[in-house]
């Protein structure tokens, strides 16, 4: 009862965070950030710097913006949304690197992250909401009085460590890097041949921004066939993934991978087994599939996501109810 409780007051808490987010915009504004739930806009994402639809940080008033970012901050940890805002401001080291290296690109900025919403917050059908931009996109949604889905969960970062100027030594995504690489080196010859699937790091994750996951069955060492002290780096690096939403919500899917079973899920490597060369990973097992990507710009250059086979964008959860009640 105590979860089902905090559950229901953490989507309340969305709800209402939602509600005065759009309270407080005009309806010039509301014609960029609003759509129906059911828009196939909602299943739209990508992470690259890009005009996007939704209303951008640059066209909002600074009341407006701490609102924005109100409601981002319901769906992360202290954390995962300190990372985020940090993603967003490395924007501003990223712009005079690729000038200085001549690179010709998409506008650099971090007022061009957009905020969306699909459906009304806090009514008895389900909504939705989205904060994206480079390297930044987040998925909820929300029916009643539970959150019925959290993914995809994006975030990227370049550089993946600054290497000069004020910030040198910034690491936003260093934890699901190292302890990655900690456990390729606990392995002995016979795992690492099994965990790596590829002789070369991917160019970007496998899923891209499909609106649904697609993949071949589970690939590499799965963690059945682990050491003890190899369970728990993993079990790490799976709450890694998994914690960047508050504990109400990671409950919900370590329940989940403890029904199916953790020892089935599978880890898989590309590339390099040195953090200096370019590499890949993908934890994968039923419907969990995180995959990290580090290979552009010399492998300084970070794409990770969470994904839900079945429920990304709540598909699973709107197919049952459809099927419940409105398929004669």
């Amino acid at each position: 009862m105590a979860a089902t409780q905090a559950h229901t007051k953490m989507a309340q808490r969305m709800s209402e965070a939602g509600s005065k987010f759009l309270n407080s915009l005009s309806q010039d504004q509301k014609g960029k950030a609003c759509f129906e739930y059911l828009d196939g806009e909602r299943i739209f994402w990508y992470y690259p710097p890009m005009n996007r639809h939704g209303l951008a940080l640059r066209d909002m008033e600074s009341n407006q913006r701490e609102l924005a970012f109100k409601l981002m901050s319901t769906g992360l940890t202290d954390r995962s949304f300190d990372q985020a805002r940090q993603i967003i401001a490395l924007e501003d080291v990223l712009g005079p690197l690729e000038k200085e290296r001549g690179v010709k690109s998409f506008k650099r900025d971090p007022e061009l992250y957009y905020f969306t919403v699909f459906g009304t917050p806090g009514g008895d059908d389900p909504w939705a909401w989205r904060a994206e931009g480079h390297h930044v996109s987040l998925h909820f949604s929300v029916w009643k009085d539970e959150i019925i889905s959290m993914t995809p969960f994006f975030f990227g970062a370049n550089p993946a460590e600054v290497r000069k100027g004020p910030k040198n030594g910034l690491r936003i995504l260093s934890h699901r890097e190292d302890i990655a690489f900690d456990l390729m080196d606990s392995f002995d010859e016979g795992q690492k041949k099994k965990a790596i699937i590829y002789g070369t790091a991917p160019y970007d994750i496998i899923t891209y921004n499909s609106s649904k996951v697609s993949l071949p069955a589970e690939e590499g060492l799965s963690i059945a066939k682990m050491s003890g002290t190899q369970r728990e780096i993993i079990k790490s690096l799976i709450s890694e993934y998994i914690n960047q939403v508050p504990e109400e919500l990671a409950q919900k899917k370590y329940s989940e991978l403890d029904k199916y079973g953790l020892e089935n899920i599978h880890f898989a490597w590309g590339g390099a087994t040195d953090p200096s060369g370019e590499h890949y990973y993908r934890l994968h097992g039923g419907n969990f599939v995180v995959e990290f990507d580090n290979r552009q710009n010399g492998a300084n250059h970070i794409h990770s996501v969470w994904r839900d086979v079945d429920n990304d964008f709540a598909e699973d959860v709107m197919r049952q109810h459809l099927l419940a009640y409105h398929v004669l």
